[in-house]
């Protein structure tokens, strides 16, 4: 399949740059996969659409300040010497040698950067970053001196890691905005919100358990991959960056027993589904898992767990985008009926990406 099937024009006024007072006032369009009907309603009715019996599956990971704002050791105090260090994930290493802790990392502006530099934050040159090793993608291996370093420089300057498509700097709000209620703080790792589940309330989900729905959670920490478009013309050879996932055994056993008896399993995300379905690949069913996850779904794959997606509107030329449309339906139709409703999204005006509005595939 060629890329362009997947792209579409959107006005830059639709891409939300805020997010709306109440979580839950998001508008959500509904889309059945059986006839493409779509049906405009709010969020705060989703707890209709399920039914006792179903089993929600959440994302709770935690968001944490990844985007760093450093400089060079000469010129730290020079904007000229301005370096931002945008954390990815933390690369296991063997404590017994070393105590720094190293992390896999994008660094800007690289052109200037250099292998065995150090990146100061603040005015005392103990608190820095070590530029390790550069990769051939780009990013850096860097390290911090140990944990307490560590610690806090991503306190005390970083900032919550904003989509390039929110034009403005972080602000107060968005440390707990860019953040779902039911994220576990003690699993931070994400340097993007599953956001999908930004628009729950504790109200909703009480809502849903008191309906007789199964609330249960995963963990995927979302990586900058996220936002990677799709950058080959034919669909299928395209790649996607692995992320850290895990699944508990309460959890497998809540959905397999769901499915066992006849009750839909309903993915708040793309990350839920991709991590669902690739603990699920070889048996059918969902086990305990811990490790790193990189399906690929596109158009024609055989979903075994996930029978209904809450999904936030995502990039042209996007996997998540290219997952949506092989929910929705085997090969070509699947995409004909999500470009559909994206169209209808744009023309009923929808608010696009992270802090936009919501669409329900079931």
């Amino acid at each position: 399949m060629d890329i362009s099937l997947f792209d579409y024009h959107l006005p830059s006024e639709l891409i939300a740059q805020y997010p709306l007072e109440q979580r839950a006032e998001s508008r959500m369009l509904i889309l059945d996969r059986d006839d493409g009907a779509m049906t405009d309603s709010q969020f705060t009715h989703f707890p209709e659409a399920l039914n006792a019996g179903d089993c929600l599956v959440i994302n709770d990971t935690s968001v944490f300040p990844a985007r760093l704002q450093g400089g060079k050791r000469s010129d730290t105090n020079s904007s000229g010497g301005a370096v931002e260090i945008f954390l990815v994930r933390r690369i296991e290493i063997d404590t017994s040698e070393t105590s720094a802790r190293h992390w896999r990392a994008l660094a800007k502006p690289g052109r200037r950067l250099k292998e065995g530099e150090a990146i100061i934050f603040g005015d005392d040159d103990s608190r820095a970053v070590t530029l390790r090793h550069k990769y051939n993608d780009g990013s850096w291996e860097v390290a911090f001196a140990d944990s307490n370093t560590e610690s806090e420089i991503i306190s005390r300057f970083g900032s919550a890691p904003l989509p390039p498509y929110i034009h403005r700097d972080a602000g107060a709000e968005d440390i707990l905005r860019y953040q779902t209620v039911f994220a576990d703080l003690e699993k931070a790792g994400a340097v993007a919100a599953p956001t999908a589940g930004l628009h729950f309330t504790e109200k909703i989900l009480s809502a849903l358990q008191a309906k007789g729905v199964r609330v249960v959670k995963i963990t995927l920490h979302v990586g900058p991959g996220t936002f990677k478009p799709v950058q080959v013309q034919r669909v299928e050879e395209h790649t996607v960056d692995p992320e850290w996932a895990a699944i508990s055994s309460e959890t497998a056993e809540v959905i397999n027993k769901t499915k066992a008896e006849g009750g839909k399993v309903v993915a708040v995300g793309t990350t839920v589904t991709r991590t669902l379905e690739y603990v699920a690949q070889k048996t059918g069913a969902v086990e305990p898992f811990s490790g790193m996850v990189d399906l690929y779904i596109r158009p024609g794959f055989e979903f075994r767990v996930v029978d209904s997606l809450l999904t936030n509107f995502h990039l042209p030329k996007s996997s998540l985008l290219i997952l949506v449309s092989a929910l929705a339906g085997r090969e070509i139709a699947g995409r004909d009926i999500v470009m559909r409703a994206y169209e209808h999204a744009i023309a009923a005006q929808y608010r696009f990406y992270s802090y936009g509005d919501c669409m329900f595939i079931r």
